[in-house]
């Protein structure tokens, strides 16, 4: 049998990292100075566990939510002789200047800092200790890190700076003398790049990224050792080619541009040829987005016969048949010439295919998310009218970018769209538990940070995909928490609201009694009596009705506080209420004479049933022939609770208990004991309990026809759930038992004699 996508388990080293960072006090740490954690004393952790530490740390900090963030977990890596870091990736506004601080002693050898917006010129400081061993450094989207808090306002329109910075003329790169890599991208405008750079002689890799380059002359000075470069979004001239095609030994060049963009350059046949030509080490390049302004394609009728190849002579693309061999990376998406049939490179970006699309997420997801989320679109597509082939490689890349960008509007909307159409019934069977457990976390992280109603919707759709409860267990409080808190506005999006209120339903159906207990204390009962209000004032009886309803149901059922719940909150007011207003709607009868059946179980809430106004409505249902036997069911069973208290409980003059005890027998002799249920029984106990006993002889014949009509259409199902609550026993009681009426033995004989018939299969060894 073959693997499931994403089956591999979790190593034993994720899994220790993870519990260490979610248990600091009773693993690694104690408290210290100030309250502050710090590192147990006989504590000795090697760069290759403190490395990740600080990535699982990241990790839960961006997709956790219920994840304790220690403001003080920095400061574990001060001491260098303890701890020791030499890789540390850091991204977004949760990191500060202090933790930066924090670990200023270490050796870094490589630092990639990713949109942390909340860096000021206080951390260059520390970045300066790190000039002697820092390889590789990464000040993406760092858009203030070399800004200083206070001073004279920079003249700038940028509205989301803080007018209360100035630039830091002070921090050079002098001494960083090992620095190979370099990401300068989206880089202030206010930075003299040129003099920013000059001190590094040795760069080998380049990222200038939506940086303003008015001049790019000054990139000579690593013609003889600059491998990679990349200039995406960079306004370019043809001055600045002729730049870059003097960088002889780069072999990655990406000079690619967000198709909407404007922008005067156009891409030519000969500045295309010029780059091949002279770029000869050449293994990687990125055009997508340029708008060619002559034809660079082979005409059609020219082209090489044959499948699709990547040899170079057979180029479609005139200036790449000048290549020596194909290149590995080819970005072409957002260009006309993804659609040639010969490419000559092994992987190429684009959205002829689904392969093309594919590259084109995995390639641009991290830095540049105005580019996927079009991918992921295209990705949609394929998804949803489509099929496709590369299932694992898919989900991986949309549940990667939905991490990474929790809160971009455009990823998350196309993002939590195609995770709906990725794990539908069509992929269900290939996808490992582990890989639905990553989408259902992703799925919730999106409802949790945005509220956006395509967002949420979106999610509630693909949550439906699950088997619920079973796969949402394992967040079982939290996805409850998120859907309530999609329910709590007074006028929500009427099929968010129709989705929420069908997850809610099914999420408290078949799950333990604690559970309910815990969900009714968030809120349940009261945000479901809240929407049939609001329906009831709409005089709309739709499907949040009948579900909002069918939801009390089934979280009332044995769990006594969300009973009581239900009363306190004016339940019984809208249930007279909606069987007024809408006297012909079935299934909502019977939703709402099942939930009262679940109050009347309750002995010490029976009493508040018992009053002239209820005990006649019940009686009346008596009579209904909505859906089958089930609402003339449910009211004979609210009826069989109140008449097992006694006599002397019912303290009315009308109606008569025992005129009400004849209409209960007259009733419960009309419904055909083969008649098939729409009900759902976990436990007997409840119905157990009326069997031996002779103060209310009718509430023993109702149990008993009960238990008859269950065993004789459902025997697999109910005759081992009545044997192992002891039902035969109680059963033989009701036999002996004078006061029994003789139907009513007469059927007790049949339950026994069904049960006894059925035989157990041998092989079953959960009983």
């Amino acid at each position: 049998m073959a693997a499931k996508a994403g089956d591999n388990p979790e190593s034993l080293m994720a899994l220790s990292t993870v519990y260490c960072l979610r248990n600091l006090r009773r693993t690694m740490c104690c408290l210290g100075d100030k309250n502050r954690l710090r590192l147990n004393p006989d504590i000795f952790l090697p760069s290759e566990i403190c490395d990740k530490l600080v990535s699982a740390y990241m990790e839960l900090v961006h997709t956790d939510s219920n994840f304790e963030m220690p403001e003080s977990f920095f400061l574990l890596f001060s001491d260098p002789y303890s701890t020791r870091l030499t890789r540390v990736q850091l991204r977004e506004d949760s990191v500060q200047d202090r933790d930066l601080e924090a670990i200023a002693k270490q050796d870094l050898i490589e630092l990639h800092l990713t949109n942390c917006s909340s860096l000021s010129a206080r951390s260059l400081k520390a970045l300066y200790n790190f000039r002697q061993t820092l390889v590789s450094l990464s000040l993406f989207g760092c858009s203030n890190i070399f800004l200083k808090r206070g001073g004279a306002p920079l003249a700038c329109d940028d509205e989301d700076r803080p007018s209360s910075q100035m630039l830091d003329t002070d921090f050079s790169f002098q001494g960083f003398n090992r620095l190979r890599l370099l990401n300068l991208g989206n880089l202030t405008d206010e930075v003299d790049v040129e003099a920013l750079l000059k001190p590094l002689p040795s760069l080998t890799s380049l990222d200038l990224s939506c940086v303003r380059l008015p001049k790019m002359t000054f990139l000579s000075q690593w013609k003889e050792r600059l491998a990679s470069l990349v200039l995406y979004n960079v306004d370019l001239s043809e001055e600045h080619i002729h730049t870059v095609v003097q960088m002889a030994c780069v072999r990655h060049l990406d000079i690619s541009r967000e198709s909407r963009r404007s922008s005067k350059f156009k891409m030519t046949q000969k500045i295309l040829t010029a780059i091949v030509q002279s770029l000869v080490n050449l293994v990687s390049l990125d055009i997508s987005g340029h708008v060619m302004l002559d034809n660079c394609a082979v005409p059609y009728f020219e082209e090489a016969m044959g499948r699709p190849s990547t040899e170079p002579s057979k180029s479609s693309i005139y200036p790449f048949q000048e290549l020596k061999r194909p290149l590995q990376f080819l970005g072409l998406y957002d260009t006309t010439l993804c659609n040639l049939t010969h490419i000559p490179a092994y992987k190429v970006t684009g959205a002829k295919n689904e392969d093309q699309i594919l590259n084109a997420i995995e390639a641009y997801t991290e830095f540049r998310p105005e580019v996927a989320h079009r991918a992921i679109n295209h990705l949609f597509d394929i998804a949803r009218i489509q099929h496709c082939s590369q299932l694992l490689r898919a989900l991986q890349l949309v549940i990667s970018a939905l991490k990474l960008h929790k809160y971009d509007k455009s990823i998350q909307v196309t993002g939590s769209a195609a995770l709906f159409y990725l794990t539908n019934t069509e992929y269900r069977t290939d996808q490992s538990a582990r890989l639905r457990r990553e989408v259902i976390q992703v799925v919730l992280n999106g409802m949790e940070h945005y509220q956006e109603v395509t967002v949420q919707r979106n999610c509630c759709l693909t949550l439906c995909n699950f088997s619920i409860p079973e796969e949402l267990e394992f967040q079982y409080y939290r996805v409850n928490q998120l859907l309530l808190k999609i329910l709590e506005p007074a006028r929500q999006d009427e099929s968010i609201q129709r989705i929420a209120v069908h997850l809610c339903n099914a999420l408290v159906c078949q799950v333990d009694n604690d559970h309910k207990e815990v969900v009714g204390k968030m809120g349940f009962v009261t945000t479901m009596l809240n929407l049939i209000q609001k329906k009831l004032l709409d005089k709309m009886c739709d499907q949040v009705m009948e579900f909002s309803w069918s939801a009390l149901w089934n979280i009332t059922d044995e769990t006594p506080d969300n009973c009581e719940m239900f009363l306190n909150c004016r339940g019984m007011t809208l249930f007279l209420e909606c069987l007024e207003e809408f006297p012909d709607k079935q299934e909502l009868h019977r939703n709402m004479l099942g939930l009262l059946g679940n109050v009347a179980e309750v002995r010490a809430l029976r009493p508040q049933l018992l009053t002239m106004q209820f005990i006649t409505v019940f009686s009346e249902l008596l009579d209904s022939k909505a859906d089958g036997i089930e609402v003339s069911y449910n009211a004979c069973g609210v009826l069989s609770h109140i008449m097992f208290d006694g006599p002397d409980a019912w303290a009315m003059d009308d109606p008569k208990r025992d005129a009400v005890m004849d209409r209960m027998w007259k009733a419960i002799r009309s419904w055909d004991v083969n008649s098939p249920r729409n009900i759902n029984y976990r436990s007997f106990e409840p119905i157990l309990r009326l069997l031996p006993q002779s103060i209310a002889p009718v509430s023993q014949h109702w149990a008993t026809w009960a238990l008859y009509n269950l065993v004789s259409v459902y025997p697999g199902k109910y005759c081992p759930l009545l044997i192992k609550e002891g039902g035969i026993a109680l059963l033989q009681k009701v036999l002996e038992l004078e006061t029994s009426d003789e139907e009513t033995k007469d059927m007790a004989r049949k339950v026994m004699e069904h049960c006894g018939n059925f035989r157990e299969d041998p092989m079953d060894t959960s009983r």
